[in-house]
């Protein structure tokens, strides 16, 4: 696989550091005890002490107007029992990133999930925003200026399949960068861990498999995770092993741990994936000088609702509700606000 190679900021960057690192710092108190803490400074002594959340929005920034951007987000989280059982941290803090992607740079977001998730996920999309479409409808939508749209796509569960339909999709949709929030992905024996050490690769999409091609290609990639187990989570893979329960070898029932090998040029880690995306956007829309793509509480608000609306379950204690990770409502709504807040003294509001 490709090497990372060290990240030199651009000088936009390096004059948003000071507000950067306070993103960073915000989303990776570690409210859930599970370790990110240390795997964010792991990342971070891998960037040189760069911000995260800074060299994220800084490749978000780099995306062409009116470009494609491939996403992936859902987790199937109970798939033994149903493949259409999903978890709520990620499907909004993607929609997020797909709002502000579209309202920022009239790119065409277009998310690859399981089947069984699509009926759940495009709610969450709408209540952003964003009017589904199939995808050559959405990008007409969107590059046109006619209105904010994403498109939902299967993507195999098969592993035989994975491969080739990874080529597949990059040629169809030649992305401009590809983006990954709480998406689990395999580790070094080729299965997919949860938190508790549960093999749970049934009726996964092995959406890592495009990650890892796109990586090798040279196209940008950005991902967002806070366990250990996720798309990105390869870049701290010895971070993981050591401080993440289950993360070390032979702590898993077919061994390997439950760390996710794929590599990505910018990883985020946060205590709650979707702050991740929040810090994000709240980066971006410093890079961009545009207000209009800051998250909000009220947003978030109405976003939580839609996922109890939709059956996406708080994953920690199983049950429908709109605690993200078992986190409060009011935590999540205070954490968007202090991110907007860091970053809305810089823009103008007209």
């Amino acid at each position: 696989m490709t090497e990372l190679t060290t990240y030199e900021p651009s000088a936009l960057s390096r004059s948003l550091a000071a507000k950067d690192n306070r993103l960073d710092r915000i989303v990776n108190i570690d409210f859930g005890g599970r370790g990110v803490e240390h795997l964010y400074e792991a990342a971070l002594k891998r960037q040189e002490g760069w911000s995260l959340v800074g060299r994220a929005a800084e490749l978000l920034a780099a995306v062409p107007e009116k470009s494609t951007v491939l996403m992936t987000t859902g987790s199937v989280s109970r798939a033994w029992i149903s493949p259409t059982i999903g978890e709520n941290d990620g499907p909004a803090g993607a929609a997020v990133i797909a709002r502000a992607l579209a309202l920022g740079k009239r790119a065409t977001p277009i998310v690859l999930a399981e089947e069984t998730l699509i009926p759940s996920l495009g709610p969450i999309f709408e209540t952003a925003g964003l009017t589904v479409l199939p995808p050559e409808k959405a990008i007409e939508a969107n590059t046109g200026g006619t209105l904010l749209a994403v498109a939902l796509v299967p993507f195999t569960t098969s592993d035989d399949e994975a491969p080739s339909a990874a080529q597949q999709v990059l040629e169809q949709y030649k992305p401009s960068l590809l983006f990954s929030t709480e998406r689990v992905g395999r580790n070094k024996n080729g299965f997919y861990y949860n938190m508790r050490g549960i093999n749970f690769g049934q009726d996964r999409a092995r959406v890592d498999h495009v990650f890892d091609l796109a990586f090798e290609r040279g196209i940008p990639t950005v991902a967002v995770g806070d366990g250990g187990n996720e798309i990105g989570m390869g870049n701290v893979a010895e971070a993981v092993a050591a401080h993440i329960p289950h993360g070390a070898d032979g702590s898993t029932a077919c061994g390997g741990g439950l760390g996710a090998t794929t590599q990505v040029q910018a990883l985020v880690t946060a205590a709650c994936s979707n702050w991740g995306c929040y810090a994000i956007t709240a980066a971006l829309a410093a890079r961009l000088a545009d207000p209009k793509i800051l998250h909000t509480p009220e947003l978030e608000a109405a976003l939580l609702r839609r996922g109890v609306d939709v059956g996406l379950i708080n994953s920690v204690v199983g049950i429908v509700d709109p605690k993200v990770d078992n986190i409060d409502v009011s935590t999540h709504l205070a954490v968007v606000e202090l991110l907007s807040a860091i970053i809305r003294p810089g823009l103008s509001l007209n």
